[in-house]
Parts: structure tokens; C-alpha cells; sequence
């Protein structure tokens, strides 16, 4: 059972999850023809060393059941964003594999994107709330990490690449 305020605050979350959801999805295929989860899988990608990750490993790291990830990855692989190789760490795994394409999509994608989630998350918030804000949202980061059913990720992605438009 949850207590009025934690209902309300839930609630408030969820508000601002599903609108951003919903805007950083069509700010993305409008502007560059990618969709949000598109550019989850290329921001994990180009993140990682070698611009690669192992499929189990890059489903843990954007929280997607690995058959999700594995059909996703087929229509991106069409599009010639992304490959599937075999692992080079283990033969019996398939990488997932950031092409020169999916780069240039991504580096093209991120200053629009960048201006949404500066506009829409950022704006409305007085800076001096941004340190509590993160603390809060990293502590619920690290509840869901040790009480969930997916796997730690093995990587802390700290900055998505571009992402930056400075100040």
C-alpha cells in the first residue's frame, strides 16, 4: 500500500515519463528518422568500448527483454545502423556492433534531442534543485538495481556522446 504522497508522487512520475516518452519519440523521428529506441541502442552502442556490445549485455544496459532487443536489432541492421557479428570475447555470442551510419545518425540526431530534454526537463527546473533531483533519482536507480530481475549492468554509462550543448 502506498501512502498518499508517495501515490501522488508516483503519479507525477509517470506523468512526466509517458509525456517524455512520447515527445523525445516524435521529436526524434521527425527531425532525423529515428525513434527513441533507435537512439537508446546507438547511445549504449557508441558509449561502449569498440562501439560493441554482447546482446545480453546491451539488453541489460537499456533494460529490454533480450527478444525485443533482438527483433529491434533486426530492423535497425536493415536500415545499416547497427551489425550482428559474432562476439569477440565469446564465439557462441553475437555482438551488437555501432556502424559508421548508425555514428553519423546519432551525432546528427543529438543536438535537436538535446535541445528537447534541455527544453522540456531542464527549463522548468531552478538549477539549485538539479543536485537533489539526481541524488533522488540515483538512489531509486540503485533500489531497482538491487531488487529487480535484470542483471547490474557492467558499465556506467555517464554521458551519452554529443549529448553535451554546453553550459
Amino acid at each position: 500500500m502506498l501512502t498518499d504522497e508517495q501515490q501522488e508522487t508516483w503519479f507525477a512520475y509517470m506523468r512526466v515519463v509517458l509525456r517524455l516518452q512520447y515527445e523525445m519519440n516524435r521529436q526524434l523521428q521527425t527531425d532525423s528518422g529515428l525513434s527513441l529506441a533507435d537512439y537508446d541502442v546507438l547511445n549504449a552502442l557508441a558509449d561502449s568500448p569498440g562501439a560493441r556490445l554482447q546482446l545480453t549485455d546491451l539488453a541489460t544496459r537499456i533494460a529490454w527483454e533480450r527478444s525485443r532487443l533482438s527483433h529491434h536489432l533486426k530492423r535497425m541492421s536493415g536500415r545499416g545502423l547497427v551489425e550482428r557479428t559474432p562476439s569477440e570475447s565469446d564465439r557462441r555470442a553475437t555482438d551488437a556492433v555501432l556502424t559508421d551510419a548508425g555514428l553519423s545518425a546519432l551525432r546528427a540526431a543529438t543536438p535537436g534531442h538535446a535541445a528537447l530534454v534541455r527544453r522540456m526537463f531542464f527549463d522548468g527546473l531552478d538549477p539549485a534543485a538539479l543536485p537533489v533531483l539526481r541524488a533522488a533519482l540515483e538512489a531509486v536507480h540503485e533500489q531497482v538495481l538491487a531488487t529487480g530481475t535484470l542483471p547490474r549492468p557492467g558499465q556506467r554509462q555517464h554521458r551519452l556522446p554529443g549529448l553535451q550543448t554546453g553550459g
